[in-house]
């Protein structure tokens, strides 16, 4: 992965840095990274996550914006077509060749004048529009920037069950503060982390469907993200849920976002959120609602959710998987990453 991006500051700025560790929940980020962060734009914050969503679904969240692109690219070419000959005509009129678009004023009256005038200036008004905000759009979904593009990312990447999703900051890190050191700019910095990686929006969107207007995904991350993992210089579990950044004193940090009350709750959404994707993904999402029913059923009962409840809520979930042809337990394993019967 040799591509670098040649965004850093310079080499100075490493003799600048603390020997004493950065204050919680900041920390240095995984050696295995190094690689990764040499491609990224210092001036940005990043996040980086697995997206778990199923291969057909992300294939069909990408068609829509593709087919968009290629109508609307369409429609530009048909206007080019259209109204290319027009403009040439009036061209040659301008440099002293008569045609039918020549308009010779003094041997025109104003109900003449007043329509050919409005149908130019509406003509060249949309035309305009046209090519300062819309044809930005196919080019940037097929072509691009430093950043790559839709298509770029898709072609190297393909789609897959499992794949490393980057988002890069917007413009608001700009004047967002001192992350590290001072205490209401990190407060800030941290609500906003924490929105963007709540286990609801990751677990319930694709990572194409994360674009907001405080982030972007990075097409070109995502490409080195992923051929990292093909090349096996790195786990894809080290991209799990990362949040980067560049810090003048401290280089590259990444944040704990264990860190607080929320980190097991978020923990166990996230189990139950992988899990019924699995089930969706074999046909049986029916099962996770069944199971969530049965679990809210029992402790909804008078007397709260005791052991002896417990264990018979569990043993009714698996014998109801299996009736379905599932082993629950290595199910549950196999999905989530780990062994035991989570309630939600």
């Amino acid at each position: 992965m040799a591509r670098q991006r040649g965004q850093g500051k310079s080499s100075s700025t490493t003799t600048k840095k603390k020997n004493t560790g950065p204050p919680a929940p900041f920390k240095k980020p995984p050696e295995v990274l190094q690689p990764f962060l040499e491609t990224l734009d210092e001036k940005c914050v990043y996040i980086t996550h697995i997206d778990n969503h199923p291969r057909d679904f992300k294939q069909k969240i990408f068609i829509v914006p593709t087919l968009m692109n290629i109508a609307l690219t369409a429609a530009l070419l048909y206007r080019i077509w259209y109204i290319g000959p027009y403009y040439l005509r009036i061209f040659v009129s301008v440099l002293g060749y008569p045609n039918e678009t020549t308009m010779v004023v003094d041997e025109m009256e104003w109900n003449e004048i007043i329509p050919e005038v409005a149908v130019r200036a509406f003509n060249f008004m949309l035309d305009f529009l046209l090519f300062v905000f819309v044809w930005s759009w196919p080019f940037d979904f097929v072509i691009g920037g430093e950043h790559g593009s839709p298509v770029m990312w898709r072609w190297h990447v393909g789609f897959r069950d499992r794949e490393v999703v980057v988002r890069r900051s917007r413009k608001w890190v700009e004047t967002a503060g001192d992350f590290v050191n001072d205490e209401g700019a990190r407060s800030l910095f941290m609500s906003r982390i924490g929105m963007a990686t709540s286990p609801m929006l990751i677990n319930e969107k694709t990572g194409y469907l994360l674009m907001t207007a405080e982030w972007d995904l990075d097409w070109a991350a995502m490409v080195d993200a992923n051929d990292m993992v093909d090349e096996k210089m790195a786990a894809i579990e080290a991209f799990k849920l990362v949040v980067l950044l560049f810090h003048e004193e401290y280089g590259w940090l990444c944040v704990d976002t264990k860190t607080g009350e929320n980190g097991e709750e978020d923990e166990r959404r996230r189990q139950v959120f992988a899990f019924r994707d699995a089930l969706a993904a074999v046909g049986k999402e029916a099962l996770f609602y069944r199971w969530i029913e049965i679990v809210q059923f029992e402790t909804s009962r008078p007397g709260g959710f005791t052991p002896d409840k417990q264990e018979k809520a569990a043993q009714e979930i698996r014998d109801l998987f299996s009736k379905e042809g599932i082993n629950f337990d290595e199910f549950w394993k196999e999905s989530v990453g780990q062994e035991g019967l989570a309630t939600p």
